[in-house]
Order: C-alpha cells, then sequence, then structure tokens
C-alpha cells in the first residue's frame, strides 16, 4: 500500500490537484494507496510520495514541496512551481501520452493553479469587484466555514474527486482535440473557397472547430452539423476573443424563422444570434447559403 502524505488542516486547489495527479497514476498502475493528511514529521518520513508539506523538493524520491527557502523553481515564464506543478512535472507526460497535450494543461490548468498558490495575478481587471470564477474557487467551497464543524479531510476527498474528473476530462478532450483538429484541417485543405469551409462530421462543436482552424488566417465562416440542422459559426479573431474576424449581416441580428427567412431569402434558416457570431438552417445547403451571403456583404 502506497502512502501519499500531504498537510492537513485546509485544502488547497494545489494540493487537492497534486493528490489527483498521483491518485490517477497509481490507479492506472494497478497499485492501492491511502493518503494521509499530517504535519507529523515522522509520519511524513514514511510518505512513498510526499507533497506541499516536508520541506523538500527531490522529484527522484518522490518529494513535492516549494514551501522551502527557495522554492522549488520556475517555469521559463517565470511562474514558480506549487506541488501540483511538480508532480505534474514528472509524471504528467505518462498520464497524457504526449508532450503535446502535457504541454497544453500545463498551460491551461497547471500554471494557473501554480500562479494563484503563490500569490501571482494572471488577470486584469475590467469590471470594479467581478472576478473570474476558477477552479481555485470551484475546489474551494468544499472547505468548511466557521459556522460550520465539518471534517477537513473528508472534505478533502469529496474535493479529490471534482479534482480527479477535472484532470481525466482534461487529458480526454485534449487527446481527442488532437484527432478532431486533424479531421477539420482536412476539410480546410480541400475547400475550394478557405474563406468558406464545411465540415461533413456530425457532432463537432464549435470549440472544436475554433481550436482546429485558429492559426490559419482565411477561415471567415464554418458551416457545420447533422442531420438535425446546420450551423454557420463565425471564426473568432483570437482564441480567447469574442470577436469575430466578419460578423453576420447586422441586419440578421436576433431574428428567427420567418422574419431571417424574408431578410436572407433562405426558407430553411432558423435563427441568427444577436452578437452575430451564430447562424443555423434546417440543412446544409441552406447553411451554406447563409454563409455565402455574410462572406460576401
Amino acid at each position: 500500500m502506497k502512502k501519499l502524505i500531504t498537510h492537513n488542516g485546509s485544502l488547497h486547489a494545489d494540493d487537492v490537484f497534486a493528490a489527483a495527479t498521483l491518485s490517477i497514476y497509481l490507479e492506472n498502475k494497478g497499485e492501492e494507496f491511502e493518503i494521509i493528511r499530517t504535519r507529523d514529521e515522522e509520519i511524513i518520513k514514511t510518505g512513498d510520495y510526499v507533497f506541499d508539506i516536508g520541506g523538500i523538493y527531490d522529484a527522484e524520491q518522490n518529494r513535492f514541496d516549494h514551501h522551502q527557502i527557495g522554492g522549488a523553481g520556475r517555469r521559463a515564464n517565470n511562474i514558480e512551481y506549487s506541488s501540483f506543478g511538480l508532480v505534474w512535472k514528472k509524471f504528467g507526460i505518462e498520464l497524457c501520452g504526449s508532450q503535446k497535450v502535457f504541454d497544453i494543461i500545463d498551460q491551461k490548468l497547471v500554471s494557473p493553479v501554480d500562479a494563484n498558490d503563490n500569490g501571482i495575478d494572471l488577470c486584469k481587471n475590467n469590471f470594479e469587484n467581478v472576478l473570474p470564477y476558477a477552479v481555485n474557487d470551484v475546489l474551494s467551497i468544499f472547505s468548511g466555514t466557521a459556522l460550520e464543524n465539518m471534517d477537513k479531510d473528508k472534505q478533502f476527498l469529496e474535493a479529490l474527486v471534482w479534482a480527479k474528473k477535472i484532470l481525466q476530462r482534461e487529458i480526454k478532450k485534449n487527446n481527442d482535440q488532437i484527432e478532431i483538429t486533424k479531421i477539420i484541417q482536412d476539410f480546410y485543405k480541400n475547400s475550394l473557397d478557405k474563406r468558406l469551409v464545411v465540415i461533413e462530421k456530425p457532432k463537432v462543436s464549435r470549440y472544436e472547430i475554433y481550436e482546429a482552424l485558429q492559426d490559419f488566417s482565411e477561415p471567415l465562416f464554418i458551416v457545420y452539423g447533422d442531420n438535425e440542422d446546420w450551423g454557420v459559426v463565425a471564426m473568432r479573431k483570437e482564441i480567447n476573443s469574442f470577436k469575430n474576424r466578419k460578423d453576420f449581416p447586422e441586419s440578421w441580428a436576433g431574428l428567427r424563422n420567418e422574419e431571417l427567412q424574408k431578410i436572407t431569402g433562405i426558407n430553411d434558416s432558423i435563427f441568427c444570434h444577436r452578437n452575430l457570431f451564430l447562424a443555423v438552417a434546417k440543412t446544409k445547403e441552406g447553411a451554406i447559403k447563409l454563409a455565402q451571403i455574410a462572406v460576401e456583404s
């Protein structure tokens, strides 16, 4: 039985996600383990994996603390490692199956958790007293309040279930995105007019489209869908921006069914979002016509 040891008391995103990473790693190997939360130095010495406590960073000995003088190093972008980042650095590539997916998750999930734990601000506030609701906030709800008498170790294990699921889904979705990207880019490469790409692959989402085609400058509108309905999505200027490379015609904003059909001349058009990034038709042909009008408008 392997011993995973971290500190007791309050839970934080870095120790919860470090535990999640090690749990998935050991489960994949079929090894049994227990998680012990303590500050007893004699117990800590017996750990097979010790993280966020112990005052030592030694990856070979599976010691992953960052609280000691001098910390445990920084990334090239100057974000200091927390226990999550240190554990991820050793075991993440094996869990992900590739350096590419490892890097994506390190940038998307691990680095922000490390930054938060080390007191590094990542976001600029555009609205007074309004902040993003981050993964740290999600896990913090498992901590008890001053008016509650909760078992902190039990709450840690509840938070761990969520962290494991988040991490497993990130690994799965980012590995799938690599294959999906190849499929979408093949449709792009075979398009005669690169401004308008038709993707005949059921269940592809617009977010997967953004991810796959963001590095190509030509696409303006992408037609995608299945037997139920077909959508046309405007490509974003940047992957994390809500601004489009080109909007649908302003006169379409918020129109539905007969109103949209009248102004577009497309008899099976259904809807155009009022923010002009999405339009929907009942058929592929109708969606293509909507996209053609938008391209030429």
